[in-house]
């Protein structure tokens, strides 16, 4: 049995394994449509999700299997105060598996100590959101057709920012990837994050100026300013329209340039983006399912 909690419980090689599934399933889905029968995924998210649990949900459905849990922390006994350790070994008891979602870093390593199936961290807080990772990871492959020799700008926050923090510690490994790290001074990645990038020598260039670096980038990965990681109101409302992609600031960019975004979107990607060829976000949000049901058949250990 194990729990992926954190994108470097995979390997470089498990990923591309997962990737090249995640390839075959979309290539024959009728394949796969039983795979999980009778096995039964529960997704508990203590905070909001679209995507995330949505995309879980699908996943286990589109391999036969079925789906149990809630979709807050007030619609679970913690609203009653249990804590996460008993939640999980409960939920043991009527699942194969667990998609788990927590606003405290941690929360889904914690579960994973108690729980005899498989946990999957689905995000905790600003810190790890492995399964946005391996989705964007597979967009990169099919959009790019390599994870290799890449620059990659990533945009917003990045203080704060799981899914940021996520990809660069997996793309790390690739040779040949540079990246350009877009923030407001107070949004700078946090100097955890940068220890595999200096770690590894990988290049890395830290700016306040998107339009300037938007030449040289082969993807750009865009971020909304999360107001639920803020303190303080008066501090997120003076930096959350601090970068708005818009058509005008695209003339500057590749013609092949793949602009990736893990949503929700607010504003800060205009609408009027969405039907250029170069805006794979909502590709992306498809993908998620097909990486989600590759990792399912992987740690229930299912063969076709």
């Amino acid at each position: 049995m194990r729990h992926i909690t954190s994108i470097t419980d995979l390997s470089t090689a498990e990923i591309d394994e997962l990737i090249l599934l995640s390839r075959e399933i979309i290539a024959q889905p009728q394949k796969y449509e039983n795979a999980c029968r009778r096995k039964k995924l529960a997704t508990l998210f203590y905070e909001p999700s679209t995507r995330t649990r949505l995309s879980f949900e699908a996943a286990m459905m589109e391999l036969g299997g079925q789906v149990l849990g809630f979709s807050e922390a007030a619609s679970s006994s913690a609203a009653k105060g249990e804590s996460v350790a008993d939640t999980v070994r409960t939920v043991c008891c009527y699942a194969d598996i667990i998609a788990m979602r927590h606003p405290k870093e941690g929360a889904p390593t914690v579960a994973s100590l108690h729980a005899t199936v498989p946990v999957i961290n689905a995000g905790d807080g600003g810190h790890n959101h492995p399964t946005q990772t391996l989705t964007d990871l597979l967009t990169i492959q099919m959009e790019k057709g390599r994870m290799s020799d890449l620059t990659v700008g990533l945009c917003g926050d990045l203080k704060f920012g799981r899914t940021v923090h996520s990809l660069i510690t997996a793309m790390c490994r690739y040779p040949g990837v540079r990246f350009v790290l877009v923030s407001p001074e107070e949004l700078k990645v946090p100097s955890y994050v940068k220890i595999p990038l200096k770690r590894d020598n990988v290049r890395y260039d830290q700016t306040t100026d998107l339009c300037s670096v938007l030449p040289e980038l082969d993807i750009l990965y865009m971020t909304r300013v999360q107001r639920e990681r803020f303190f303080n109101e008066d501090d997120y409302i003076r930096l959350k329209d601090s970068y708005i992609l818009t058509p005008e600031k695209l003339e500057y960019a590749k013609a092949d340039l793949s602009i990736l975004h893990p949503l929700p979107r607010v504003n800060e990607i205009s609408v009027a983006i969405d039907q250029d060829p170069r805006a794979c976000y909502f590709r992306q949000a498809l993908y998620g399912k097909f990486i989600r049901m590759a990792l399912i058949l992987k740690l229930l250990e299912v063969t076709v």
